[in-house]
């Protein structure tokens, strides 16, 4: 059975255009002899009727008592209406469709309300649909606890149901439909000439995503990855075929080939403080105080560096008043720079590469922007700077590693 899983976001709901082409695209896949397999998310963004967030502040601003249990039971609402309208449509464009919730398609989730881990899918009832000759809807975002009590996965959470569910249909391909036309080089609000990068890995853009890039959640891609699914990340409103998520042999000798890439992508996140702390003469346990006292906090950390002399992490802005204060009734004296950026140089062929650092260093240094603190992976190296300095930052590394060609 020929099987394509694709997802669409909110953006790509959201107005009877979007929706159009929508249609457009799940007729596309008929006419390839595809079976579609459709997982959507809640229409709109914050401040339309029924996306998540504007759910969120419903219940907020009646109350704002819900407990987690029954915060997943609103929110489960914003993908079914989503799924029934889409529904809707497709029969009346003489496409028979059905609809089901993430329980109904066999996702089952452990209790973590809000953030919920997918532990089995029996898509059992999904195949039938198909065998029936329909498009099965799935609304996206949601499973079932063993109990039947609806959970939801977290914010990118309907990009994971449909990964998830391609690896359990053993889908042919994973079609993320987003309102870019793909992943680029670099955020195009910052970068002018950003590139469309044609073909990725799932490691570049697992990458890519936990260090800032929003077109896709890291967690959707690790389930590709496990999985061996191909992914495409590609725009609802035009026919292109955006970018494709492989593995990395495909980068070397599939259509499309690159070679000598050594940088993929930079990415940045903003709004981070980074926290230093000295140890008290004649106190050995330094690490083990600090990242015991932010674990008891639930505070998490990025960017550690330890080293004799202390210990340097990021947190993110909000929690620096927090984790300063916890520090300090430990009787440590932490070092605060707020207001952060942490910036991304990406690629899969860095490794073993000499000289990658010496060009972030010479880029930055040619910008007068100030390193407050690296680190690096076998596909990443982290610079820290100052938020003001990020955009610079980013577009000084872009043309460095002449992305923009």
């Amino acid at each position: 059975m020929k099987i394509l899983v694709q997802k669409f976001g909110g953006t790509s709901l959201s107005t009877a255009e979007a929706r159009a082409h929508v249609i457009e695209h799940i007729q596309d896949a008929l006419n390839q002899d595809y079976k579609p397999v459709v997982v959507v998310s809640a229409m709109g963004r914050k401040g339309e009727p029924y996306a998540t967030d504007t759910l969120l502040e419903w219940a907020a601003a009646n109350g704002n008592a819900l407990p987690p249990r029954e915060r997943d039971m609103l929110l489960v609402c914003g993908e079914l209406i989503s799924a029934a309208t889409l529904c809707s449509l497709l029969n009346g464009h003489g496409i028979p469709a059905t609809v089901l919730t993430g329980a109904q398609a066999g996702i089952r989730t452990n209790a973590d309300f809000g953030n919920a881990q997918i532990h089995s899918i029996d898509p059992v009832r999904i195949i039938e649909g198909i065998e029936e000759g329909k498009v099965v809807i799935v609304a996206g975002f949601q499973g079932q606890t063993e109990e039947g009590d609806f959970t939801t996965l977290g914010r990118g959470g309907s990009d994971t149901s449909a990964t998830a569910l391609g690896a359990a249909l053993h889908a042919e391909m994973v079609d993320i439909f987003t309102d870019v036309s793909g992943i680029l080089t670099a955020d195009p609000r910052i970068v002018a000439d950003a590139k469309p990068l044609p073909i990725v890995s799932y490691v570049e853009i697992c990458n890519m995503a936990h260090l800032g890039a929003k077109v896709i959640h890291p967690r959707a891609v690790e389930v590709a990855m496990h999985a061996g699914i191909p992914v495409r990340v590609r725009s609802t409103f035009s026919k292109d075929p955006g970018t494709l998520v492989t593995h990395p042999s495909v980068l070397k000798s599939g259509p499309g080939a690159v070679h000598d890439r050594f940088v993929t992508g930079i990415a940045h996140v903003a709004g981070v403080s980074q926290i230093r702390v000295t140890p008290q003469e004649g106190s050995f346990d330094l690490q083990l105080s600090v990242f015991k006292a932010m674990a008891q906090e639930r505070i998490s950390v990025d960017f550690i560096n330890v080293n004799p002399s202390g210990v340097v992490y990021t947190v993110f802005d909000h929690e620096a008043d927090r984790a300063a204060k916890k520090l300090e009734e430990l009787g440590l004296s932490p070092q605060i720079t707020p207001n952060c950026a942490k910036v991304s140089v990406i690629g899969g062929g860095m490794n073993g590469v000499p000289g990658i650092m010496a060009h972030i260093v010479e880029a930055l240094t040619k910008e007068d922007i100030s390193i407050l603190q690296s680190a690096d992976s076998n596909t990443t190296i982290w610079v820290l700077v100052e938020e003001h300095d990020m955009a610079k930052a980013v577009r000084a590394l872009h043309k460095q590693f002449e992305l923009h060609r």
